[in-house]
């Protein structure tokens, strides 16, 4: 095991899937020369040259289009969106086309596309560029949507995608990028549709996923100091979800809190939540709490993104409220 960043894990990902498939290649927005605005491009575009790392023009629905075109003849194409602010401007090219073209001509053609794009709220990057949209993809039958929450999770879950057949948007939390942990330096691969739980617990589960993880295990650890044992499930895909073990967790807890970046209304936690009164409202000891963002846009000034975003703080009330310590 080698102790990588979340950015590194990324960057270790795309240069192995590169050697070992020269169908692979990248494109995206200042990606090669410039590295990417992340820098998880970094060094490829000297290893592999502009063929296989291509710098676009600053026309999201062109590039996503031409990689669509690119998939369905064999090529198996890694697109970097800048962020995921900008790919609401491909919008109609990943729902109208990449979700649906397998199905349309029955199953003769396939998509094998990833959508790399950073996502989160924060970094002072205010309204229009802070925010966290996975929930309009997650919504779509024929995206695979995944949200991984470790570096161990980034490499393994991006050689997934790249290997899969169908379009995969693959979420990477801004604030995560910094983070370390071990990752295995074998070829290695994490299945879709299945959740971790990462901290064992007897009194709530809190199901979280991508940068709530972290904040979710700290919660986590404060709670165990005034004696309230937490379980903590990391949901890593977002579609296809893995309800089952989010039942198991809270049959054997009795309690749920849904933790997610985003705004509740409609959201990831809306979705967790429903599925958890569907398959285990019988073992449930007290009403589900969902913990978000406020719901408004994100504003500039640091002290009023404090107060916008989910936190520490928050997670550990909302646990207590469940457990009637609140």
């Amino acid at each position: 095991m080698a102790t990588l960043t979340y950015r590194e894990a990324l960057t270790q990902a795309l240069r192995e899937e590169l050697r070992r498939d020269p169908a692979v290649f990248l494109m995206g927005e200042e990606i090669g020369v410039f590295e990417g605005s992340y820098k998880v491009t970094a060094g490829l575009y000297q290893e592999f040259g502009p063929e296989r790392v291509l710098d676009t023009p600053i026309a999201e629905e062109g590039f996503v289009g031409a990689a669509i075109g690119a998939a369905m003849v064999g090529m198996r194409p890694v697109v970097e969106i800048m962020t995921i602010n900008f790919s609401l401007l491909a919008l109609d090219q990943l729902v109208n086309n990449a979700a649906k073209m397998r199905y349309m001509f029955g199953g003769q053609v396939m998509v094998p596309l990833v959508i790399r794009t950073p996502a989160g709220a924060g970094q002072q990057l205010a309204a229009q560029h802070s925010q966290n949209l996975e929930i309009y993809y997650a919504h779509i039958p024929g995206l695979k949507v995944v949200a991984p929450g470790t570096p161990e999770d980034a490499k393994g879950m991006l050689k997934t995608a790249i290997r899969d057949n169908n379009p995969v948007l693959f979420i990477e939390n801004i604030g995560l990028y910094n983070t370390r942990g071990e990752v295995p330096e074998s070829d290695y691969t994490v299945p879709f549709g299945k959740a971790e739980v990462r901290r064992a617990g007897r009194d709530v589960t809190i199901v979280t996923y991508s940068r709530m993880l972290p904040l979710s295990l700290e919660a986590a650890r404060r709670l165990e100091e005034e004696g309230i044992d937490c379980e903590v499930v990391d949901l890593r895909s977002l579609r296809p979800l893995d309800r089952e073990t989010i039942a198991a967790s809270v049959k054997h807890t009795n309690r749920a809190v849904v933790v997610e970046e985003g705004w509740p209304s409609f959201g990831i936690s809306a979705e967790v939540t429903a599925s958890i009164y569907e398959l285990a409202f019988d073992y449930l000891d007290a009403p589900i709490k969902r913990v978000g963002s406020v719901e408004v846009p994100m504003p500039y000034s640091k002290p009023l993104e404090n107060l916008v975003l989910p936190n520490v703080g928050t997670i550990t009330q909302a646990v207590r409220a469940v457990m009637g310590k609140g």
